[in-house]
């Protein structure tokens, strides 16, 4: 049997079509699931009681256990959710006054190695399905008030997205579907760390919600030694990739960049992050590093961090200074590691 939520539209409909039914079957399932969040297949009542049966034993319908909420001091709140096969996973939700966004993850752990991501030390255990990811946020909206419920989604959680590429891009399709979660593309940014074969696949897709690069470097040696992916995707073969990436009218890739205290954050950086992103629609995310117990890092002197946004500003580019969200309960940007389950 297969879990309902998460699968994709494509799939329901051939199945329902081979049970000799009409393709708008499955869009009257979806509104159940989606829209009225019915997770009992008897309480479909626009359904025949045959239909019903037959989708009962062919599919079951269940979100990710919610084991453990832990509240920050900023607002934020940590999810734990236990998985079925006894894996774990978190994903974070944050309240601004105009938003409420959702991190969700796509892997239990990552195999990308980056040196300065918690994550990372857990290696990669295993990619989570489209119902794992799909599940994250169904469970935290209904964990909340209809006032609080997630208006924005990152991929930003555990894992590198594109190494899981065709569950996220299964989550991706229901999420922007009309028949499914219908999460307009604007409030949905993907995160990768490069992947640059899945990036170029992914331009295909059709699927235009944000897309997010981890650059974090401006030269190749510092790459290299800070996330192990450029030695594989070197910055110029990344940035060619990304200058024929397919943007909707008004739309920017969003470049983001930990900052870590002497080893990428000096003047000669800044020139260079402004030459490199030169002829390319693109915002600038700059992360102050936050810090775990593990990590043989610091975040740079908050004048400093001033200093490198002020320059890029003055080179016309968009640049934002990340908040950090969640900090005290190691739920902030490359924190997630399951350490305080």
């Amino acid at each position: 049997m297969d879990n309902l939520i998460g699968c994709p539209e494509q799939k329901l409909n051939e199945i329902m079509v081979g049970w000799g039914e009409k393709p708008y079957r499955s869009h009257q399932v979806f509104n159940w699931v989606y829209h009225y969040g019915i997770r009992q297949f008897g309480d479909m009542t626009n359904l025949s009681k045959a239909l019903r049966k037959k989708l009962e034993e062919r599919f079951y319908i269940r979100l990710p256990r919610i084991v453990m909420s832990t509240p920050s001091r900023d607002g934020s709140i940590k999810y734990l959710f236990g998985l079925e096969d006894g894996q774990e996973v978190e994903a974070i939700w944050m309240p601004e006054t105009d938003r409420k966004t959702l991190c969700i993850s796509t892997q239990v752990g990552c195999r990308l190695a980056c040196s300065f991501c918690l994550t990372a030390s857990m290696g990669l255990k295993r990619h989570l399905t489209s119902a794992e990811i799909i599940g994250q946020y169904l469970a935290v909206n209904a964990d909340h008030t209809e006032e609080n419920r997630v208006s924005n989604i990152v991929f930003m959680g555990m894992g590198e997205p594109l190494d899981n590429y065709d569950a996220v891009c299964d989550a991706l399709r229901l999420m922007v579907s009309p028949e499914a979660l219908r999460i307009s593309t604007r409030k949905i940014t993907l995160s990768t760390s490069g992947l640059v074969d899945r990036i170029e696949r992914f331009k295909s897709e059709n699927l235009h919600v944000n897309l997010a690069i981890s650059l974090n470097a401006t030269d190749n040696p510092t790459r290299d030694q800070i996330m192990p992916i450029n030695r594989k995707y070197p910055i110029e073969v990344l940035l060619d990739c990304l200058r024929t990436y397919p943007l909707k009218p008004s739309r920017r890739l969003t470049f983001e960049y930990v900052m870590l205290k002497g080893i990428n954050d000096t003047d000669e950086d800044a020139r260079r992050l402004a030459k490199l992103l030169r002829n390319i629609p693109s915002k600038i995310n700059l992360i102050p590093f936050n810090a775990f117990d593990s990590a043989d890092y610091q975040p740079p002197a908050p004048q400093r961090v001033q200093a490198f946004q002020d320059y890029l500003i003055g080179k016309h580019y968009s640049v934002f200074v990340r908040k950090n969200r969640g900090t005290d309960i190691l739920g902030a940007c490359g924190q997630l590691a399951l350490q305080n389950s």
